[in-house]
């Protein structure tokens, strides 16, 4: 028989009969619990039997002290579960071994996949990994935001930082900081990005051997690097196929699919109307779907759609988006590379690093028929 049972507040499924533990067995345990995390540097000497100050010797890996002292420290620390806070880390060596990360919003595939990428390399090269997300903040005030999150974080609690998409183009800070699709400004800090304009040709070029001409394009964030060129592409493109530049059928968005679908809702209207569209993002990209969709026009028997980036769910949605490849966590890995080692002090190969793109063709787009 099949049943809840509510111990303090936590509802717990059981099939009778079943014995159930003491409540004073099951406060206890969870007092243990909560004061694990109590647990000092002084707790550990205690138990192991020695100072404090081998204690801290011992976790800075300093070689003056006996293996078989060693040994006992590292197993009492074990025991009790013990770990150093990160703020006494620094103190003692000047280093906290962590490695920061600023993203917009960690809901969002592009930033997920940089996070993947940034882990890895940092886990390989013996970093923790501490991820800040700030999307639920005024957007009007994010590089603000930004700014007095680099001055708090580096130097104190990581070793250095990577900022994923900035809305500021200049940080106030002597540690290291590596941006992933920088600002459009001129920065003074090394960044990581793709090859935003020929992965925009790549695009344009597929759909113009298409036999598409009249192309609408849905532009990024105007403020990076990535929507610029992504934009400068599709121009150079209209301009070396002898096609006129429309403005009409140039709606700008922000790397949000919301936001795309708004553009979208519009650019799908116009006419004549447009054979295919570019969206500077897959995220964009879906969000030309969802316009399309309630507006029922087909994709790609009505309009033909190309996104950018080759996020995961780019190769789920019906149809299959063909798209740009970026290799985002490559780019994540690259940036901690880079920052682990202007954390060692070593200088950087180049300020700015630009990862290959290439064009993934799926069943989002289709030849145009010839007109007579």
């Amino acid at each position: 028989m099949a049943s809840l049972r509510v111990i303090k507040g936590v509802t717990f499924p059981v099939t009778f009969p079943v014995t159930l533990p003491k409540l004073s067995t099951i406060l206890s345990e969870s007092h243990i619990l909560r004061t694990k995390s109590a647990i000092t540097i002084h707790d550990v000497a205690a138990a192991a039997g020695v100072s404090v100050t081998t204690v801290s010797r011992v976790l800075n890996d300093k070689d003056d002290v006996a293996p078989e002292t060693s040994e006992r420290v590292r197993e009492v620390i074990r025991e009790l579960g013990y770990a150093s806070s990160l703020a006494a880390r620094s103190m003692r060596s000047r280093r906290t071994n962590v490695i920061g990360l600023i993203v917009p919003d960690l809901t969002q595939p592009y930033s997920l996949l940089v996070t993947k990428g940034v882990q890895r390399a940092a886990v390989t090269a013996g970093y923790d990994l501490l991820v800040y997300a700030s999307a639920l903040r005024n957007r009007a005030s994010l590089g603000n935001r930004e700014q007095q999150q680099v001055a708090l974080l580096n130097g104190s609690v990581t070793d250095g930082l990577i900022i994923v998409t900035p809305h500021a183009s200049s940080y106030r800070t002597a540690y290291p900081l590596v941006a992933v699709d920088p600002h459009s400004e001129n920065a003074d800090f090394a960044s990581v990005l793709s090859t935003n304009f020929r992965g925009a040709v790549a695009a344009m070029q597929y759909l113009l051997g298409l036999g598409h001409r009249r192309i609408g394009f849905v532009a990024g964030r105007p403020d990076l690097q990535s929507a610029v060129r992504r934009l400068e592409g599709y121009c150079h493109s209209l301009k070396s196929a002898g096609i006129a530049y429309d403005e009409e059928i140039i709606k700008v968005g922000n790397y949000e699919r919301a936001t795309a679908h708004a553009c979208a809702y519009e650019l799908l209207q116009i006419s004549p109307p447009v054979t295919a569209v570019l969206a500077a993002s897959d995220e964009m990209a879906f969000g030309v779907y969802d316009a399309a969709k309630e507006l029922h026009i087909r994709i790609p028997d009505d309009v033909s759609v190309v996104g950018f980036d080759n996020i995961p769910d780019a190769g789920l949605v019906d149809p299959p988006l063909t798209t740009v490849d970026q290799a985002i966590e490559g780019m994540g890995s690259i940036a901690a590379e880079v920052v682990i080692k202007l954390i060692a002090g070593q200088e950087p190969d180049q300020l700015v690093y630009k990862v290959p793109t290439q064009l993934v063709v799926r069943q989002s787009c289709r030849p145009l028929a010839p007109t007579s």
